[in-house]
């Protein structure tokens, strides 16, 4: 894969997967064209600047907190839903800093995460057989033939969309909404709703205390530290047309960056060594991820990872371990292990999320919160057993109320999900589990 020269349109000669058959090829071209004549949605400043900290991240330096949304709908694109996402990952960023005292990278699932991958390409909808579902970028989730049919005019609008959020993200981070007095107010909220328990209540009184002494000696008083935040945007690099055009060339370096998202990953589904995927992603500058699951071959791995990272450069790579909580002891112990005597500068992070995915008795999908923080903890023993460095989590949650992971402190069960199951495609935490998991996390951090 690595016998010619890097191009941003080289994987076109590479087998692809998981790519929409778009009915209007004339169209799709047009849309290509209109999408690389944009400016860029990320700089690639931004870009090298999460790759310098997810070096330290590499290093136990530092915390990756990788969440939002598992496939981002246009109908959200609004301020509220984009002001509570960021508010659950602000206030987990806190507590998951407080506990652990190290800097927290916080990268969201958002701006960008218009695309899914599907297992199959068509699906049974009521008798009748549809193209799947693939993300509001290629079609719609609506189950007649006009709204599954793919329009390539809808990867522009995930253009103006991912733009739109970013904006107001940058408000928010930037403008006030991200102080710390306000994350101590949501903190007294939060805490209202989980389980009376010492650990949360001495943990959020710490917090406050220390946020109160802040203030209490003036140290609020316009000081950019406490009044903004920095979140990186990161989606799943599927589209490769997409993702070909918002490839920009950097003024400074020369350097080709993928300016759609901070950071893009490729998934369990198109990691094979000879796919267009990898071909695509390994010569542009982003910190990249790659999704691991049960089933991976680890000589295949370390291929993978001299292909992304030949200077073993850290911060550059980023693995992201997808096994559920009943495969991870048996399949992360031997990883770790194998890729450390390497001497691999690796960010590794848990994906608790696509392991632990059930159908139940209603179909629907879902998730269990102990299953969830079970394949966490493991993922910590395993690498302190092993020498290895656990960089973080990845999870797919909403800052809305929605019920459709069981567990968490409101023991939600399968029978109580219909209440307000709104993902069109994976369960997602809400953000009360959200809350929860973090002081549970902080409680990995500092055992």
């Amino acid at each position: 894969m690595n016998n010619f020269p890097w191009t941003k349109t080289s994987w076109r000669s590479f087998p692809v997967r998981q790519q929409p058959v778009w009915p209007d090829a004339p169209l799709r071209d047009e849309t290509l064209t209109s999408l690389s004549q944009l400016p860029p949605l990320v700089f690639a400043g931004e870009s090298r600047t999460l790759r310098e900290q997810l070096a330290l991240a590499a290093e136990g330096k530092a915390f990756v907190l990788q969440c939002g949304d598992c496939s981002e709908e246009f109908s959200r694109c609004t301020g509220p839903h984009i002001r509570d996402l960021l508010k659950v990952i602000l206030q987990m960023s806190v507590v998951l800093a407080y506990a652990g005292e190290k800097r927290v990278i916080k990268i969201a699932r958002i701006a960008g995460q218009y695309a899914k991958p599907r297992s199959s390409d068509t699906e049974m909808v009521n008798g009748v057989e549809l193209p799947s579902y693939r993300g509001d970028m290629v079609n719609s989730p609506e189950p007649t033939a006009e709204a599954r049919n793919p329009d390539p005019r809808r990867m522009l609008e995930g253009y103006f969309r991912a733009a739109a959020t970013l904006n107001l993200v940058r408000a928010f981070t930037w403008g006030g909404y991200a102080a710390l007095d306000h994350v101590q107010a949501w903190h007294r909220q939060s805490l209202d709703l989980l389980p009376a328990s010492d650990k949360y209540e001495e943990l959020a009184r710490q917090i406050r205390k220390t946020i109160s002494f802040m203030t209490a000696i003036g140290l609020d008083t316009g000081n950019p530290q406490l009044r903004q935040t920095t979140l990186y945007t990161s989606h799943e690099a599927l589209l490769l047309e997409y993702e070909e055009a918002l490839c920009r060339q950097d003024s400074l370096t020369g350097e080709w960056y993928d300016c759609s998202a901070h950071m893009l990953w490729i998934g369990e589904r198109t990691r094979q060594m000879n796919s267009a995927h990898l071909e695509f992603i390994r010569g542009v500058r982003n910190p990249v991820g790659v999704k691991i699951g049960p089933n991976h071959d680890v000589d295949d791995v370390k291929r993978l990872v001299c292909t992304l990272n030949p200077a073993n450069e850290p911060g550059r790579l980023t693995l992201i371990t997808r096994f559920g909580a009943g495969k991870i002891a048996a399949a992360l112990p031997t990883l770790v292990r194998e890729l450390g005597r390497e001497g691999f500068k690796i960010v590794w992070i848990c994906d608790p999320m696509h392991g632990n995915t059930y159908q139940n008795d209603y179909g629907q999908k879902s998730r269990n919160f102990d299953d969830i923080l079970g394949e966490i903890r493991d993922f910590y023993g395993i690498h302190r057993a092993e020498g290895g460095i656990a960089g973080g989590v990845h999870l797919e949650l909403t800052g809305e109320n929605v019920t459709e992971c069981t567990g968490g402190s409101r023991q939600l069960l399968d029978h109580h999900l219909h209440l307000n199951y709104q993902s069109t495609c994976d369960p997602r935490l809400n953000a009360e589990q959200g809350v929860e998991l973090a002081f549970e996390l902080a409680g990995l951090l500092h055992p």
